[in-house]
């Protein structure tokens, strides 16, 4: 079979770029100016990509890697797209609250596609990796970091929280750290990631134009060879820094709940709480409470179920107080569309914040048979 038999129309007018080589798919995330950040039609392109695949006996893996700029540090995705949220949830139309609905039904569909993809996905992680840019390593079978690798799941400060199946993959973090990095949105390195889960194999940053040339133009006959191409060019991680942390981290991230967590990091008065808790004053209050329980809820969930528990979530997001009343918009609006970093929070302090409040991001509006992502197994 051609390679251009390989590879599936595209819709995204170039922000998905694919390549097949002997035996290897190829995606180029190519939206580097916006730090390869997702949009929807690149949401479609990979998914088509993937499935097409997965059904095609020459193809027998599948790397991921995202385009660099010239002279600029490297991103491999920094997540959705934020602005296209903002715009979506403001415009007050049904065809743009759809294309916000369609964006995240999409977006966890081919966060599970990739969790359970049976070929082997290789993620080359190199640079800015958060938010969506997780949602689509996070299931790899190589997850591969380098030194300019800088992971984070952010959310919490634009009145989100950690989706894409974050709480998950967070809440398989050892001990309390899911819970930490859930709330802080704290940037973590290679070494953090190998330590925490996040991450499997780390390769300097060097190595990467001969990794990926090597993927291009080189013999590729077999997924062994491919994973190969990176092994043999593996080296040992940074040490990381959560060794030190960790029995700090559980003893303030296992308190029961955000208040706790903030008057336990109080008392402590030591340097990294004091950085801690100043962080977690920026972010919402409100959120910051649904982030918590959503992931401890979502350690004794299944993938399939923590996605429809998030897809419930961010429904909820956008319509429990929809257009500019949104936590979500409000946190977009200080940070991207008015960059004034004052936002808004509602309520401004994590003592207003009620369980009531809590639970109503939980209640599904869908029944089971209604759900979007129903036919997750």
């Amino acid at each position: 079979m051609s390679s251009a038999a390989l590879i599936p129309a595209l819709q995204s007018d170039g922000q998905i770029l694919a390549e097949v080589n002997g035996c290897l798919g190829l995606i180029t995330l190519n939206r580097a100016n916006a730090l390869n950040a997702l949009s929807l039609a690149m949401i479609r392109d990979i998914t088509a990509l993937l499935k097409h695949w997965a059904a095609s006996p020459a193809i027998q893996a599948v790397v991921v890697l995202g385009a660099g700029r010239e002279g600029k540090p490297a991103a491999f995705c920094a997540g959705g797209d934020i602005r296209f949220f903002h715009q979506s949830a403001t415009a007050g139309t049904p065809e743009a609250a759809a294309a916000l609905e369609a964006f995240f039904t999409e977006e966890y569909a081919l966060n599970h596609l990739i969790h359970h993809y049976p070929k082997p996905y290789v993620a080359l992680m190199d640079g800015v990796v958060m938010g969506g840019g997780m949602g689509i390593s996070q299931g790899s079978k190589l997850r591969v970091l380098t030194e300019h690798s800088k992971l984070a799941m952010p959310e919490t400060n634009i009145g989100l929280f950690p989706d894409v199946g974050g709480g998950w993959f967070l809440g398989q973090c050892p001990g309390h750290a899911g819970e930490w990095l859930a709330l802080t949105g704290q940037p973590i390195g290679a070494g953090d990631a190998i330590a925490l889960g996040l991450g499997d194999v780390f390769v300097k940053s060097s190595e990467l134009p001969a990794i990926i040339e090597a993927f291009r133009h080189g013999e590729q006959p077999s997924a062994e060879h491919v994973v190969a191409e990176v092994m043999e060019r593996a080296d040992l991680a940074p040490a990381p820094d959560y060794l030190d942390l960790r029995a700090r981290i559980d003893q303030h991230f296992s308190q029961p709940s955000v208040a706790e967590i903030m008057a336990s990091l109080a008392a402590a008065d030591d340097a990294w709480a004091r950085e801690t808790l100043a962080a977690l004053k920026k972010r919402s209050p409100l959120m910051m409470a649904v982030t918590l329980e959503q992931v401890r809820r979502a350690r004794r969930l299944s993938l399939a179920e923590d996605l429809r528990m998030e897809r419930d979530l961010v429904h909820r997001c956008f319509t429990l107080r929809p257009g500019a009343a949104s936590e979500t918009v409000e946190g977009i609006r200080a940070l991207a569309v008015d960059k004034d970093h004052a936002p808004r929070w509602n309520p401004a302090r994590i003592e207003d914040v009620t369980p009531a409040m809590v639970q109503a991001f939980f209640e599904s509006p869908w029944s089971a048979t209604q759900h979007p992502l129903r036919d997750l197994a």
